[in-house]
């Protein structure tokens, strides 16, 4: 859950800060001890205000302050660091006019969140950020709802400059959700069905959305490259399997299968009842969940590689083919690879 303070100095903010926590009652509310009416419902602040919204800053994922929107540009600039970790700010008068998306718009969420807060406010959202005005895409958001990471965050700039004055951008898409983009293209940008064309002249730039790996320079200098979730990687082990086994052997894979490792949904694998602390490494240190399935469930997937020994010993002929089809619900990209000495990797993409 989003972490948000509502920072208010006068009566009038006061009285506006409790319109929106009654509307989002998640939200802390900050309010100078000199203006107590002790209600429990504040946290009524001592220190300066200058120091408290530094505070807040470093600990929220979202801000609303209700004053200035000088004030608030002079508190906040020495905490700044970079659009991928400063919280999300938004200011409104004194007077709810005006809801003003002031830092963080897409990344941190500033401008769904000036819009969501102005229509419970009857206020006019102020959003300045150049894709939502010209309504084209926002590069840095494509796919962020589906969990989409980016892999070349370098290029977004510039990408987002040329996608703004409607240069010519090409899309290539072989992987992923469909529906990122809920409305007719902008009339600079084309879909292109091979991920050569994205080199031709006639793109500035583009944007490539794919689970496998690219290592063409010329489209890696020119493209914003979108990793989406759509890769489950079965695993066939024992219980006493390390981590670094299973890192081994996926890596392994996902570089001889030219496959992006930031593309993987989750792992899947058999239900030993007891947790394997191996596999359980790997997800906590890479932060993919783990899906498991009773040995009967695996049985009654139909696999290409079925193992008599696996039969013997799991009581179901296949387990990283099976738990992968499974999981994903889609097609077997990699039949089972194995490692000895009792390691077999697998991986399925999610069909959309």
């Amino acid at each position: 859950m989003t972490k948000t303070a509502v920072v208010a100095i006068t009566k009038h903010g006061i009285e506006i800060a409790r319109r929106i926590r009654h509307k989002m009652p998640e939200v802390e509310i900050y309010v100078p001890a000199k203006h107590s009416d002790n209600n429990s419902d504040v946290i009524w602040f001592s220190e300066q205000s200058t120091q408290l919204v530094g505070n807040l800053f470093k600990t929220h994922d979202a801000l609303i302050c209700i004053f200035s929107l000088g004030a608030v540009i002079r508190i906040i600039a020495p905490y700044l660091v970079d659009k991928k970790s400063d919280p999300a700010v938004i200011v409104i008068d004194d007077r709810a006019n005006h809801v003003i998306s002031a830092l963080s718009g897409h990344l941190g969420g500033a401008n769904a969140l000036a819009r969501l807060v102005a229509s419970f406010l009857d206020a006019r959202p102020v959003i300045t950020t150049a894709a939502d005005v010209n309504e084209t895409i926002a590069v840095d958001l494509v796919g962020r709802e589906f969990g989409w990471t980016i892999e070349n965050f370098d290029n977004v700039t510039k990408t987002s400059a040329l996608m703004v004055n409607e240069e010519k951008i090409a899309i290539y898409q072989n992987a992923g959700e469909k529906n990122w983009w809920h409305a007719p293209l902008p009339k600079n940008v084309a879909i292109v069905y091979n991920i050569d064309q994205v080199k031709s002249p006639e793109f500035k730039a583009g944007l490539v959305i794919s689970d496998k790996a690219i290592a063409d320079p010329e489209i890696l200098e020119k493209s914003v490259i979108y990793r989406p979730k759509s890769l489950v990687v079965g695993i066939g082990l024992h219980w006493d399997t390390s981590k670094d086994v299973i890192e081994t052997g996926i890596k392994t894979v996902f570089a001889e299968k030219g496959l992006s490792f930031q593309s993987i949904r989750n792992i899947s694998s058999i239900n030993r009842e007891a947790k394997v602390k191996g596999l359980e490494e790997f997800s906590k240190q890479y932060g993919v969940p783990i899906e498991i399935y009773d040995k009967d469930r695996l049985a009654t997937v139909s696999v290409p590689n079925p193992s008599p020994t696996v039969q013997k010993f799991e009581g179901t002929a296949s387990v990283s083919e099976a738990s992968s089809l499974l999981s994903s619900k889609g097609e077997l990209i990699v039949p089972k690879q194995k490692f000895p000495p009792n390691l077999t990797v697998a991986v399925s993409r999610i069909i959309y």
